[in-house]
């Protein structure tokens, strides 16, 4: 078993970068031999988009030296997607939506034959069977009904863009209203939704036997 564990925050120390943390402790008490596996978005030469990009819509074989050169970044995080079993995605709210860095991400692992295939009925998701968990941090309440929720830029992009490539089985644990007083109440409940969405992960015959 597999887990990748992908960080977007810009800060070092923050509520995202906590959680996920103890998402990953977790997975690693209920999956002993499991291994997992770190993506520091900060941390990493993330390509801009420039007329290389194209190249992630192309027949490899046709890709010029260059091109070559700059898919290097994306074949290593998809490979990264593919190996993994679960995903957790540690993603801040900035400007009602994600982060630059993970969305630089995103343009580099959305990729043509690699996490979608484009068939005469449409696209078609190719990464299948993984679980995901994506953990936000926001400084506000945004959830659905509340009186900000059609300001949340952030679940429905990262729901509909994982869902392109294939990764349906998605939960969204939020630690809302980190900038007021009640913030610690609201990590609270995303640790013990994070307990409850790592058991989900463990199949009946990885479970220890009582």
């Amino acid at each position: 078993m597999k887990l990748l564990k992908i960080d977007s925050s810009a800060r070092r120390i923050s509520v995202s970068r906590r959680l996920t943390s103890r998402f990953a402790e977790a997975w690693q008490k209920e999956h002993p031999t499991g291994e997992v596996v770190e993506r520091d978005l900060p941390a990493t030469l993330l390509p801009h988009i420039t007329d290389d990009w194209s190249a992630t819509y192309a027949d490899p074989s046709q890709a010029t030296p260059a091109q070559q050169r700059y898919l290097l970044t994306s074949d290593v995080l998809i490979g990264e997607l593919i190996a993994a079993d679960t995903i957790v995605i540690g993603a801040p709210m900035y400007n009602f939506t994600v982060s630059w860095e993970l969305k630089a991400w995103i343009d580099q692992v959305v990729r043509a034959g690699k996490t979608v295939a484009y068939e005469p009925t449409g696209p078609k998701g190719l990464l299948v069977g993984k679980k995901v968990a994506v953990i936000t941090s926001r400084g506000g309440f945004y959830s659905a009904g509340s009186p900000r929720a059609h300001a949340d830029f952030q679940e429905p992009y990262l729901r509909h863009v994982l869902g392109f490539m294939g990764l349906t089985d998605v939960t969204f644990i939020h630690a809302e209203n980190q900038a007021r007083r009640e913030a610690e109440t609201y990590r609270a409940a995303a640790l013990e939704q994070i307990a409850q969405v790592v058991s989900q992960t463990v199949g009946t015959a990885e479970r220890p036997s009582p």
